[in-house]
């Protein structure tokens, strides 16, 4: 009798707690990749916020399951495509990656276009809705638009001047970059930003561009000692996308649509961009730990020297938009436009 009861007694504890489990089961799970280590700071301080405020605002009925590093497979330019297909429901990624596939968002990647990372974000994630949500990622549902931090050069020799890049082998960081690498007589080397500290330890590369905040994620500062940053407008900067299965986002609930839209558009995406960018300082900070030697070009010096270089980048680019049917120059001109408008009370994501 007492054998049997105790059984009796573990049979219900057992299906207590799984009808605990199925009540607590999520209505929705979704998955979603980046190319990134899951402790880098975009990971950490960007998406896993956003997808813990989404699970918590459906009441844990929506579930987002985290894949860092491509764990599901394929490489850094293909999310934007397992977004599409149904591979992954949610993906974070690089615009530039596929180059030429979304033109209005290299308005953003000129060089020497961006002061401030909220304002360009706000401004993107504006012209998004204006002009690209229906063209340029007509196939994804679009969560939130951005840029980084300024973009720079983290290199194996002192870079002061554009002419100390001659010859050197750099990954660019965008189609953009890579012209103006060219323009300079640098080898640009088109590679994803996890496959940039293999490349530097190995010596495929001399040097990289990208912004202080992914640094420490690559080592970079470890393997380099020679950062070139510049005041004023940023050398240059990248464009992100988190996009979202289109087929996924129409299946769920209304309730759980309108919790996804609440956070998505402009004050998420200023808040992306303004994390992502508030992440450069301490990354830069390792640097200076390590006594590395940080060049800081001053607005007038790069004014001089880089802008006759950057000139001509910016006159091809047009002329490329308007072969597409886009007004390259009023882009340009309203992208300003709307930077100037900014204001630090936009950011009220998560507040």
């Amino acid at each position: 009798m007492t054998t049997r009861r105790t059984f009796m007694g573990v049979a219900a504890g057992f299906a207590a707690a799984l009808m605990g489990t199925t009540a607590l089961a999520a209505d929705v799970t979704l998955t979603l990749e980046h190319f990134l280590p899951a402790q880098a700071n975009v990971p950490v301080q960007v998406l896993d916020v956003w997808a813990d405020k989404i699970e918590a605002e459906s009441g844990g009925r929506i579930e987002i399951e985290r894949y860092p590093s491509m764990q599901l497979g394929g490489t850094p330019p293909e999310l934007i495509d397992h977004v599409q297909d149904g591979i992954v429901d949610l993906g974070w990624t690089v615009v530039g990656y596929t180059p030429g596939r979304f033109p209005r968002t290299e308005v953003f990647e000129l060089p020497f276009m961006v002061t401030d990372a909220r304002a360009a974000s706000y401004a993107y994630a504006k012209i998004f809705e204006e002009q690209m949500a229906d063209e340029d990622f007509k196939d994804v549902k679009i969560i939130g638009t951005w840029v980084h931090g300024p973009g720079m050069f983290h290199t194996n020799k002192p870079v002061t001047k554009p002419e100390d890049l001659q010859g050197m082998k750099i990954r660019g960081g965008s189609r953009l970059v890579n012209d103006l690498l060219t323009r300079v007589g640098a080898e640009p080397i088109g590679m994803p930003v996890p496959a940039v500290s293999e490349a530097l330890s190995k010596g495929v590369l001399d040097g990289t561009t990208i912004p202080w905040e992914v640094t420490p994620a690559v080592k970079v500062s470890e393997l380099v000692s020679n950062h070139t940053e510049f005041e004023g407008p940023a050398l240059y900067n990248l464009t992100f996308v988190l996009a979202m299965n289109k087929d996924k986002y129409e299946s769920l609930d209304d309730d759980l649509k309108a919790i996804i839209d609440a956070n998505s558009g402009v004050p998420f995406s200023i808040f992306a961009g303004g994390t992502q960018a508030d992440a450069d300082g301490p990354a830069r900070q390792i640097a200076v730990d390590r006594g590395n030697n940080i060049i800081t070009v001053s607005q007038a010096d790069a004014e001089a020297a880089w802008a006759p270089i950057t000139a001509p980048i910016y006159e091809t680019w047009v002329a490329d938009m308007n072969a597409k049917g886009i007004d390259g120059q009023a882009l340009i001109d309203e992208a300003k436009q709307l930077m100037s408008e900014y204001t630090p009370d936009m950011d009220t994501w998560g507040k």
